[in-house]
Formats: structure tokens, sequence, C-alpha cells
């Protein structure tokens, strides 16, 4: 089981490492024109660094402390973030009818969960 979630941790890790990489860089109104981020625009600026730094944050958390063995209990916790943060995203999305985009946030907060999940058992790494 233990290589099941480092694969979706290392999946979980890769994609919040480039959705928020994306997001902190650039400007509100140019995050706003990309049509898969359209839901920017009616954000505060601030907000949106933030979820990007958060989604970043995350990813690192899911990755480094279990690689060298060091404070491995912020893997589950970076796991309980990213999956709040998918709950938030995927409340976002249905206001706007985005159903897509709100499939591939249940998807990711499932995900999230297993993680959680499993590196908070007894028989973590």
């Amino acid at each position: 089981m233990n290589i099941a979630v480092w694969i979706v941790s290392g999946l979980l890790a890769a994609v919040f490492l480039a959705a928020g990489a994306s997001k902190l860089p650039v400007t509100k109104e140019k995050l706003a024109t990309d049509p898969k981020l359209a839901w920017a625009a009616g954000k505060p600026a601030g907000l949106v660094r933030f979820i990007g730094a958060a989604e970043v944050a995350g990813a690192l958390g899911l990755i480094l402390p279990g690689a060298f063995d060091v404070a491995t209990w912020l893997v589950p916790v970076a796991a309980v973030g990213l999956a709040l943060i998918m709950v938030g995203a995927a409340i976002t999305h249905a206001q706007r009818k985005e159903w897509p985009n709100v499939a591939v946030n249940v998807v990711l907060f499932a995900m999230a969960v297993f993680v959680a999940i499993e590196r908070f058992g007894p028989q973590s790494f």
C-alpha cells in the first residue's frame, strides 16, 4: 500500500505544484483571460496568490517530509489542506456551472483524502 500512496502523492504533488506555480507569477488580469482560470476575475488578487502559495506548499508538503524522513506528520496535514482547497474549488466551479472542473476537483479531493487517511494511520511511511 505504501507504493500506492507514494504514487498518488506524487501525482497530487505534480498537479498542485503546476497549478500553484501558474498562479503565483502572473497578474490577476492575466489569470482572468485564461478560460480555465476565469474564476479569478471575481476574486481579490491576494486570494488568488494565497491559493497558489497554498497549492505549492501542499505539493511540497506531500513529498519532502516523507522523502527526507523529517517531520513526516506534515504529509497528512498537507493532504488535508489540499482536500480543503478542492472543496473550495468545487464550490466555486459549481457556482459557475463548470461541471467538468467540479469532477476534476472531486477526483483530486478523493486522492488527497486517500493520502491523508493512509498517512495518519499507525503504519505511516
